[in-house]
């Protein structure tokens, strides 16, 4: 039996056929939803007729919906698994159905800590504390910690020796601890791992992929290998990752909005991608023997920046892993998986660009032979999740243009089909985060864990004008970006900035200039061409207008400590920190004699006592 039979036998009553039919539906939700929204605009543009430059504005505009749509309808079958389903997880991802909590683990794991001019204090403190906790579990005979530096800088060179070395001292009697650097960083972080790979890949089962910022508790990791020892066609697993709890009001206010859809948007993906998953890069498990064998990343040919080594590789890898019949699975629960979120709303655009340039490269592989349908649709969306934004931009600027050819515009556009269309669309946009929140406000328990009503309420209003404030901040920067791209120029992959740092004045003036000179000549356009819809307008140019000081302000330690003590956008973890979260001193979470009473259906925390 091949692997690929073996998988759907497995997968019963989940069958082939019923995935199938899961896929078709979805298919079709989106289909109708994209056409139901291109025939409202082309509706409302024909009063007039259209013109041949409103054409290339509902160009633009169907260029924008598929991610929309998508993410729409995710979030929504989401919220009913969540809402109706006993076990959502287990609904979307057979290998739970059957899962063994006691079984012991048998096989080898290596555990790879991927390191690049990193600030080591962070790194050391979440290795620390990973492996006390495996120590307590008895299990650390069935890992080997791997420490893979590409670091260029000398000062950090030698605080990553200091770190192997003294991790070798306290844990080499219970897990092994190898530290390598490579003097050349070829294909980054992809590069980083193929070395491991063959080096040392044949003498471990397992890989868990970890990033410096990447913390997982000992039960987490455990449950991984647990099922993936259980379950052989399995190639890739990984369950949730969320954000590490913080004193930055900027990652605070935005790990609270994806907190809130993360889970229904994933459990919805679930639900129709099912064996053909994604995989995030990190905190993640991966079946070492096929990943070896067949997800070796293609060189891209020819020059410019979408040429040479595949940059966001996790896609890649998870599609090839489906094409070689192991099936890539999420686990939709969030629970023991951290990372730490950029602190500012500069470390987010320069993360965000990472993410742009590489996925841009997938135009390259969109040909990759013998790939499955549901893979390959994936790297159309990750194209899609950054092209997009230059045609919202163009979008707006068009229309701003043809504010101004009409005296008045509702001769040639329709404003109750309109406003009809702009429903539709917001409905789209916060629906999946609205939901969510009637979620939580439904169980008493949900309720405590992130802070009580009328701070989830407030929480969300004020996250609700971040991200609109965000998103055009984003749309432009991926634009100048893609821009430059298209001319042949990239980016550069430096170092992140992890920790709480200022943001001064002139580095926000140096990295957000297009958004704020997109705002100032947004404001002077309407009020000086079309003043009556400057305050229509202002959701588009707000955002980029107050791009500076707002990047400022939400990097301050003062604002942080002010959203800490209100309580304002607070995740679980604050509420029941677990007794490794304060083992790793993180500023947000109070200390141990300040707990109250852990929160029921939410990790406990230690008591004071302890």
């Amino acid at each position: 039996m091949s692997l690929a039979d073996a998988s759907r036998d497995r997968s019963s009553p989940s069958s082939h056929s019923r995935m199938v039919g899961r896929r078709v539906f979805f298919a079709a939700l989106v289909g109708v939803s994209l056409f139901g929204l291109a025939a409202l605009m082309f509706a409302a543009m024909r009063r007039g007729g259209i013109l041949p430059v409103e054409g290339v504005l509902l160009a633009l505009f169907l260029v924008t919906l598929p991610w929309l749509v998508i993410g729409f309808w995710n979030a929504m079958i989401g919220l009913a698994l969540m809402r109706f389903s006993r076990n959502p997880a287990a609904s979307v991802n057979p290998l739970l159905r059957d899962e063994d909590p006691a079984a012991a683990l048998t096989t080898s794991t290596a555990i790879l800590v991927c390191l690049r001019n990193e600030e080591i204090d962070g790194v050391f403190r979440n290795v620390e504390t990973m492996l006390e906790g495996m120590l307590l579990e008895g299990v650390c005979s069935h890992f080997h910690l791997y420490l893979l530096s590409d670091s260029s800088w000398q000062d950090i060179i030698e605080q990553e020796e200091r770190l192997a070395v003294s991790l070798k001292a306290r844990w080499g009697g219970d897990i092994s601890v190898t530290y390598r650097r490579r003097e050349d960083n070829h294909a980054f972080k992809s590069g980083n791992i193929r070395d491991f790979c063959e080096r040392w890949g044949a003498a471990h089962d397992f890989a868990l992929v970890l990033d410096a910022d990447s913390y997982m508790d000992a039960s987490a990791i455990r449950r991984l290998v647990r099922l993936m020892q259980r379950h052989e066609t399995v190639g890739i697993l990984q369950s949730l990752v969320v954000g590490l709890p913080t004193m930055s009001a900027f990652a605070r206010i935005f790990q609270f909005g994806m907190r809130l859809g993360m889970r229904s948007y994933t459990l919805g993906s679930a639900w129709w991608q099912g064996d053909c998953g994604p995989y995030w890069g990190h905190n993640a498990l991966i079946r070492l023997k096929p990943f070896i064998e067949h997800c070796h990343l293609p060189e891209l040919s020819g020059r410019g920046p979408l040429s040479g080594p595949v940059l966001s590789h996790d896609q890649v890898e998870a599609v090839l892993m489906r094409r070689a019949g192991y099936e890539v699975r999420v686990i939709p629960e969030e629970g023991g998986s951290f990372e730490q979120n950029p602190p500012d709303l500069i470390e987010f655009i320069r993360r965000d660009l990472r993410w742009c340039h590489g996925n841009m490269q997938y135009l390259k592989l969109l040909g990759l032979k013998d790939l499955r349908p549901v893979s390959r649709m994936q790297l159309v969306l990750a194209i899609l999740m950054f092209a997009g934004s230059p045609a919202w931009v163009a979008f707006m600027v068009l229309s701003a243009g043809l504010a101004i050819v009409y005296d008045d515009a509702t001769r040639n556009f329709d404003p109750v089909l309109g406003g009809a269309l702009f429903a539709c669309v917001m409905t789209m946009v916060f629906a999946p985060k609205l939901a969510t929140v009637a979620d939580i406000l439904a169980t008493r328990a949900r309720r405590k864990a992130f802070g009580g009503t009328w701070r989830i309420l407030t929480s969300v209003v004020g996250e609700i004008v971040f991200s609109m404030l965000l998103a055009p901040v984003m749309a432009i920067a991926h634009t100048v970006f893609i821009a430059k791209l298209s001319l042949g120029r990239g980016g550069t992959w430096s170092a992140q900035r992890r920790g709480l740092h200022a943001v001064p004045y002139a580095s926000a003036i140096r990295r957000l200039w297009p958004q704020t000179l997109f705002g100032v000549a947004g404001v002077v356009w309407f009020s000086s061409f079309v003043a009556p819809i400057l305050v229509p307008a202002l959701p588009v140019i707000l955002g980029p207008l107050v791009a500076i000081p707002v990047a400022r302000f939400t990097a301050s330690l003062a604002w942080g400590h002010a959203a800490r003590a209100s309580g304002l956008w607070r995740i679980p973890e604050e509420s029941a920190p677990t007794s490794d979260l304060l083992k790793l001193a993180l500023p947000a979470l109070p200390p141990a004699e300040a707990l109250r009473e852990p929160v029921a259906g939410y990790p406990k925390a230690p008591q004071a006592a302890e």
